[in-house]
């Protein structure tokens, strides 16, 4: 498969997803205070948010890279 078509792929489902989800969310540890050797960890949940059109433009971009790789 050419490289060109696996990006187009991935792209298309990428932005799909980003559709449907609309952004994702992740755990981030780190250290909230520090006492000689005791150490105080907090985990935080950071939240991204996929804007529309970065969604549909990565759709619009990969059916143009599997376009053009057709060819």
């Amino acid at each position: 498969m050419n490289p060109t078509k696996m990006i187009g792929i991935i792209l298309i489902a990428a932005g799909c997803l980003g559709l449907a989800f609309g952004g994702f969310t992740y755990t981030k540890e780190t250290t909230g205070m520090k006492l000689g050797p005791l150490e105080l960890k907090v985990q935080e949940k950071q939240t991204v948010n996929v804007p529309l059109i970065v969604s549909a433009g990565g759709i619009i971009l990969g059916v143009f890279l599997l376009v053009v790789g057709r060819k």
